[in-house]
């Protein structure tokens, strides 16, 4: 049974975010919170080759102080490691949430969040990470929606608890799901739901939104339905800044233009492009 609420710490300025994020998360889904730090040895490696500058002389030598250097700056990492998930779950009980468990793990983000997706119900993870090129977060990110087939809130800025949600609705079976998981789920209980098909003003789209308002108000999420025209991307951004959305959910499949922006290799530009945090429906 998925039961945990999975939080990505690291040493970025986004980790209270992240924090925060799934404190919320973990209260509303009255779902217990884990938090998790991945040592990936990759990123722990010095810059650069320095067996070219090994002496004939010295090459032995340099290889021992090479090798004790690298399990110093393992031990480091790890102990840093260690003081930010203490630091995760002072907060997270400070924030009212019972018994935080933390993770730390040596390997490889993707990796390691796979084999803990069993017991995953909601992953949380920051949009920009420690210590890496903002595209390379992005493709990051975008590896984690790729392997993983849970839910998947991604954060940005200063958390606050959100009031109005925003849901990207085509009609299809996929965001189909996407509202009947919504109806079930006591994480937007009670809260403004704003429905948003981008596309033209048809008899079949307004009877699609419709059908998502009508089963949406039947588990008492109150439920705004709206289309935009337009371009998917240009749209869903137009609506959710003009209507101060605080958080926008969408499907990870859809129609054919929402997963040529959503899924492949214009899911980090998606990313960059949201100015509010994104939860992906897997």
């Amino acid at each position: 049974m998925t039961t945990n609420v999975l939080a990505c710490i690291d040493g970025s300025s986004h980790a209270t975010t992240v924090c925060d994020w799934a404190c919320w998360a973990s209260l509303r889904l009255a779902a217990p919170l884990s938090f998790i730090h991945v040592l990936d040895r990759e990123n722990q490696q010095p810059k650069g080759n320095l067996s070219g500058s090994i002496g004939l002389g010295s090459q032995e030598q340099l290889l021992e102080e090479l090798a004790a250097l690298d399990e110093k700056r393992g031990k480091l990492a790890k102990e840093q490691g260690r003081i930010m998930l203490d630091a995760a779950r002072a907060r997270a009980i400070e924030d009212g949430v019972s018994e935080p468990a933390t993770l730390q793990r040596h390997g490889a983000l993707v990796d390691t969040l796979v084999e803990l997706e069993p017991d995953t119900r909601l992953l949380v993870i920051g949009r920009q990470g420690e210590a890496s090129a903002y595209a390379h977060l992005g493709s990051h990110v975008e590896q984690v929606i790729r392997a993983l087939h849970r839910p998947i809130l991604v954060t940005l800025g200063e958390f606050g608890a959100p009031q109005k949600i925003m849901l990207a609705f085509d009609g299809s079976a996929t965001t189909r799901k996407g509202v009947e998981m919504l109806a079930q789920s006591p994480l937007f209980s009670a809260l403004e739901l704003h429905l948003v098909l981008a596309g033209a003003d048809t008899d079949d789209n307004r009877a699609q939104l419709e059908w998502a308002r009508h089963r949406l108000e039947q588990a008492g999420i109150t439920a705004v339905t709206a289309i935009v025209p337009g371009e998917v991307d240009q749209a869903l951004s137009r609506y959710q800044q003009d209507n101060g959305m605080d958080l926008m959910v969408m499907g990870a499949y859809g129609h054919s233009r929402v997963r040529q922006w959503l899924v492949g290799s214009t899911t980090t530009a998606m990313i960059r492009a949201t100015r509010v945090p994104l939860l992906v429906l897997r």
